[in-house]
């Protein structure tokens, strides 16, 4: 079986470590305090490999949750999605979803220390990538692990004259050890709900969603948001742990998962809202103008 060489980071100021896999994704793997585990790490990663069924903090790209249909159109440019093909895998309804790069092995190390990692894909080397995704760019991740933060910046770096939309997203799977679930306290900021279908796809309807506080207790989430600000904050708190994922910047929109048979929950930071890729309303990395997005992952202690 293949062996997948991991990268780890150690925050030079406390016992946090994360780990990533270059060759398999770049897929965050662990976010471990002291040796605890903070990531939910479902089926592994070889099912995230060779299924698709994601784990730890994967990238979702080029367009992270679902599409309402096979084919889209940008500008000029009309692309249609073979699934099973070019990396496209579907969900239970048809829907091609979380875009084609899970377990992709074509990333490349360019900078690596005890506390930082940077990792390029080119999507211009990859005609089976182009296919999917006609946009010929850079794809970088930078991250860093430092001061109890591990810090995910992206990079879409346009290699031609054509514009490179803007939808991805990361999936992180946040578990807090030794507190059942329903004793978990969520924060989530201030943005607008975007109401979906039995597909899982807007309608088209939103409703405000105020800043909250309260306990997870019986509560199943899988609901898309959007109108959020840079900087904005949720978070997971139980045991004397917090566990906080900053919208740093570039990402207006988010998903909230935590279904009611696992003890996770999810924070997605989104570039664009689901189904953006063929509704319109996202950003565009122009030629000269790279397109940078940036979250974190914060672990505190408190009482």
């Amino acid at each position: 079986m293949t062996e997948y060489e991991a990268a780890t980071l150690r925050d030079p100021s406390s016992e946090l470590t994360a780990t990533f896999v270059p060759s398999a994704g770049m897929i965050g793997t662990s976010l471990a305090d002291g040796g605890v585990e903070l990531l939910g790490q479902r089926k592994g990663l070889r099912a995230y490999v060779s299924d698709h069924k994601t784990m730890g903090i994967p990238l979702l790209y080029p367009w992270a949750n679902r599409l309402s249909g096979n084919d889209y159109r940008v500008d000029g440019t009309e692309v249609t999605l073979t699934p099973g093909s070019g990396g496209v895998h579907t969900d239970e309804h048809g829907s091609p979803i979380h875009g084609t790069l899970a377990g992709d092995p074509g990333w490349r190390v360019v900078e690596q220390s005890t506390s930082e990692l940077t990792a390029e894909l080119d999507f211009a080397s990859r005609p089976e990538l182009l296919t999917c995704f006609p946009f010929p760019h850079l794809l970088r991740l930078a991250i860093t692990l430092v001061d109890r933060t591990l810090t995910v910046r992206t990079t879409v770096t346009a290699t031609t004259d054509a514009a490179v939309p803007l939808c991805f997203g990361f999936h992180p799977y946040l578990h807090v050890p030794d507190v059942p679930r329903a004793q978990w306290l969520i924060e989530t900021p201030a943005m607008r709900a975007r109401l979906v279908d039995a597909r899982s796809l807007p309608t088209g309807a939103t409703d405000p969603h105020p800043a909250s506080t309260g306990v997870l207790g019986d509560q199943v989430f899988d609901d898309g948001f959007d109108e959020l600000a840079d900087g904005a904050v949720f978070a997971v708190s139980g045991g004397g742990r917090r566990i906080e994922v900053r919208f740093d910047h570039g990402y207006p929109a988010a998903q909230i998962y935590a279904p009611a048979t696992e003890d996770v929950i999810c924070f997605e930071p989104m570039a664009a809202p689901t189904d953006a890729l063929r509704r319109g309303g996202y950003r565009v990395a122009r030629p000269g103008e790279p397109g940078v997005a940036q979250f974190s992952i914060r672990v505190t202690q408190v009482r």
